[in-house]
């Protein structure tokens, strides 16, 4: 089927655009906010030529279109007279949106505050990844303007984090974004992180100010934003056409960033420490246990689409602990998928199970599971049951092996230089460094210093 007949089909069988509020899509989902789910037709839809599934979570319709899904939503959106991604998207009408727990409320949030960022996030984490690599294996060296180079542009997306969930969570809050940015630029200046690196004392107007390192963080900069965005929505309202380009703006960044600044930053930072604690708490206390656990049934979340939801955690733990052992358990969860993809496109007699199985586990190599859950896994129970097996004992293994990445980035094969501890690499240099001289210069150190 083509990509316009099967845009068609689509929007025809899910009750026409009559029907539909908004959407979006991920990485591999069209996520339809509908009017009326109980018009679409699900069997129809999940039996159409080019679509994977068709899962209803998050109060979203959602259906699994795999690796062309953005050419399938441009086809749609390029027909359609529908809100996008690149709109003011409305929420459901406030009597679906009552029906909604706090917990679907909040996974709808991240996707639309975090979901944009997640590819230029991967690609920051996989740069920093191969940074560290090359470091390792003395293709660069750690003092070089390379590395410096490197270093630089891999981090920076992660230093300067608040600044891209502000102008984000000010599209989703349908506020001013520049303010937003503004907002997480504020809290990244340059003087208050070296204030507060050497624990000197401030105050505003005599009152205390309990500083804090909102650089790489998520949770303040949405607090400031969403304060602003309630500032703004009441000053336009309120405030004379004449003076609103300057007062609305201005009173809107100021009630924005001062109570972050002042009350809910330090708050905010500290319950972020305290939920990467309770996390790792959770995870020392059995860490096989959690190991199985994670990676037996990590994929059943994805199946639901509420994996979104603990992006927030796995980067708190990064910007807290400047590790994650939990996302060092999840990866591997992707390679149980694709071997299970890979044994039925080796089985299968079948032409087109097979280009299905292969094409999935390709996917599944480069990280997206969702063609070999769907398109393989769940259309073939003994083969679900086995990538839940293979998730489990590969969990296992990683908590045995005490594994932990060290940056926020891609699945799959490119997740593999983000299990690389850049300060255990300046470690085994000196160590290197050190054993060197012992060898070719009689030079006796003490290099136990360096295990």
């Amino acid at each position: 089927m083509k990509n316009e007949e099967l845009a068609d089909a689509i929007i025809k069988n899910i009750g026409g655009t009559e029907n539909i509020e908004s959407l979006i899509h991920c990485v591999t989902r069209l996520r339809f906010v509908l009017k009326d789910e109980s018009l679409a037709q699900d069997k129809t839809i999940g039996n159409l030529d080019g679509v994977i599934s068709v899962v209803k979570s998050g109060g979203q319709y959602q259906v699994v279109i795999g690796n062309k899904v953005g050419t399938i939503y441009d086809a749609i959106m390029n027909k359609y007279q529908i809100k996008g991604q690149d709109d003011d998207v409305k929420e459901k009408t406030s009597d679906n949106q009552e029906k909604q727990n706090l917990f679907n409320r909040f996974v709808h949030m991240i996707i639309a505050i975090v979901g944009p960022m997640i590819g230029v996030i991967a690609t920051a984490g996989i740069l920093k990844g191969l940074t560290a690599l090359l470091t390792s294996i003395h293709v660069i060296s750690n003092t070089s303007s390379t590395y410096t180079i490197l270093y630089a542009i891999s981090d920076a997306m992660f230093y300067f984090l608040p600044v891209l969930v502000g102008f984000s969570a000010a599209k989703y809050f349908k506020a001013n974004q520049y303010i937003g940015a503004g907002l997480g630029l504020a809290l990244c200046y340059p003087t208050l992180v070296q204030a507060y690196s050497a624990g000197k004392a401030m105050n505003f107007f005599g009152i205390p100010v309990v500083l804090a390192n909102y650089t790489s963080s998520l949770f303040p900069v949405i607090f400031a934003v969403w304060l602003m965005a309630i500032t703004e929505k009441y000053l336009n309202k309120h405030v004379s056409d004449s003076i609103k380009s300057i007062i609305v703006p201005f009173l809107a960044f100021l009630v924005g960033i001062l109570p972050t600044l002042i009350i809910a930053g330090p708050i905010l930072t500290y319950v972020s420490q305290l939920l990467s604690k309770l996390v790792l708490g959770i995870y020392n206390f059995a860490p096989v246990v959690a190991g199985v656990i994670l990676g037996a049934f990590w994929q059943v979340i994805v199946i639901f689409g509420l994996h979104y939801a603990f992006i927030p955690v796995l980067m708190n733990n990064i910007t807290t602990l400047h590790y994650d052992p939990i996302n060092a358990i999840l990866t591997v969860t992707v390679f149980a998928q694709m071997g299970g993809a890979l044994g039925v496109w080796l089985k299968s007699k079948q032409t087109k199970t097979k280009n299905i199985a292969g094409a999935a586990a390709f996917s599944a190599f480069l990280g997206v599971t969702e063609p070999a859950i769907y398109g393989i896994s769940l259309k073939f129970k003994r083969v679900f049951a086995m990538t839940f097996i293979g998730g489990g004992i590969g969990g296992a293994i990683m908590t045995l092996m005490n594994a932990k990445m060290y940056s926020f980035g891609a699945n799959g094969i490119f997740s593999g230089p983000l299990y690389i501890n850049p300060k255990a690499l300046i470690i085994v240099y000196g160590f290197y460094y050190r054993r060197r001289c012992f060898i070719n210069c009689n030079d006796y150190f003490d290099i136990s210093i360096w295990l």
